[in-house]
């Protein structure tokens, strides 16, 4: 089947563009990998249909389409994982948090909706089969964490809470998920008696190393949770961004503990105006009990070619929304020097992080804007680049809201390591 023809770009000399697949017209949001025997699977959730793809990716310059699942009628099935020889997937009521923004994304809040998690076993991997369905009794979940093992972390609307909190879950037999523990910022049980005093809630994923979990929590910022005891998971660490970011907020927490560093960003979301400042900043998790922020990434300046000396001329939104999150699987690029984050209309930019006082731009990749509208966003049709997934062969695959999948190769990287 035929890829489809590319769009025009703009690429840094340190990239390389390798291929392009139109999904068959179905523009995604999240993206999981899953290598399998000498198979490498791409797994996409989408912005503008219900349901999921499976792409075959073993050679990045011909990705070849697989297969379509019917996902639940008015329902997001934005976000996709896969490892172990599972697939999960999570199911939302589109807006989540934000009920009012629904129609804006093509869902309809009088009609009904599906809700929760599900898990499918990947023994054959093109046509994952359904395990089972784990509900929250709320509007479902967003952005959850599974990287193999016997538990799963959801970013989860439960019966109770206002918005998304910390769920863990036993999934030992993945047939019959079973809820461990739970975690809420306080202010978010209304069941309880509590009082929100602003729009806190968990954006995940959960990042979850040992008995740490490390969490970005919207409005609220970002948080570090002790899961040592599961069933009472405890708040050690904060950060709060205050007036900064958008109305999401925090958005991405990524720990490098090896170097004592996380990454954490905000998330842009506003189009006919500017957010109030987005960041994505390094962080010294020395004393995890005092998460210290010490530099915020600088703001992309659009190539000479755009003709252009601001990003948000542009139109649609711009800012940071997806980094690359290795999640500590083999087949995944370990993040190392070099953080990869998603710009909206900024296209995709890469940082290098050695001197993480100081992090400066190394490269980056524009995509032109769409020459065909898939869905109801951006207002003004222009690029809108959302996911990256960087696998071990050193391939970059993007997502967008009305384009297809764009695969590069980072030339730093040897094409030669072929094992996931």
């Amino acid at each position: 089947m035929s890829t489809g023809a590319h769009p025009d770009f703009i690429i840094s000399d340190g990239l390389e563009f390798v291929g392009y697949h139109d999904l068959e017209g179905r523009p995604a949001f999240k993206m999981a990998l899953w290598p399998s025997g000498d198979r490498w699977y791409m797994y996409l959730g989408h912005f503008w249909h219900r349901g999921w793809t499976v792409l075959d990716v073993t050679d990045p310059a011909n990705p070849e389409f697989v297969n379509w699942i019917d996902g639940p009628a008015n329902t997001w099935t934005l976000q996709v994982q896969a490892a172990d020889g599972l697939l999960v997937t999570a199911l939302e009521k589109i807006g989540g948090p934000f009920a009012e923004r629904a129609k804006i994304w093509g869902g309809n809040p009088e009609a009904d909706n599906d809700e929760g998690v599900l898990f499918w076993s990947l023994e054959d991997p093109t046509t994952p089969r359904l395990l089972s369905h784990f509900r929250t009794g709320g509007n479902g979940t967003h952005r959850n964490y599974y990287v193999g093992g016997n538990r799963a972390y959801l970013a989860a609307n439960m019966e109770g809470y206002r918005s998304n909190i910390y769920v863990s879950l036993d999934i030992s037999d993945p047939s019959n998920p079973v809820e461990v523990g739970r975690w809420h910022f306080p202010g978010q049980w209304i069941a309880g008696g509590e009082t929100p005093e602003h729009d806190q809630y968990l954006h995940g994923p959960a990042y979850v190393l040992g008995d740490r979990a490390y969490l970005p929590y919207g409005r609220a910022g970002a948080v570090v949770l002790d899961i040592s005891d599961e069933r009472n998971p405890k708040q050690i660490g904060h950060i709060d961004i205050g007036s900064f970011g958008s109305i999401v907020g925090t958005h991405s927490v990524l720990p490098l503990l090896e170097r004592n560093l996380a990454i954490v960003t905000t998330e842009a979301i506003y189009e006919e105006e500017r957010d109030p400042m987005n960041l994505v900043f390094t962080v010294d998790l020395t004393d995890e009990t005092r998460p210290k922020p010490i530099a915020a990434f600088p703001t992309p300046v659009p190539p000479a070619e755009l003709g252009i000396a601001d990003f948000h001329d542009l139109g649609g939104k711009f800012g940071p929304h997806n980094i690359q999150l290795p999640h500590s699987l083999p087949w995944m690029a370990e993040v190392g020097d070099h953080v990869h984050i998603t710009y909206e209309s900024g296209g995709m930019w890469t940082y290098d992080i050695s001197n993480p006082g100081l992090p400066q731009p190394l490269e980056y990749f524009v995509p032109s804007a769409p020459a065909e509208r898939r869905g109801a966003l951006p207002k003004n049709l222009e690029t809108q680049t959302e996911d990256i997934v960087v696998d071990s062969r050193g391939y970059i695959y993007l997502s967008d809201k009305n384009h297809g999948i764009f695969i590069l190769r980072d030339r730093r990287h040897s094409p030669a390591t072929e094992e996931g």
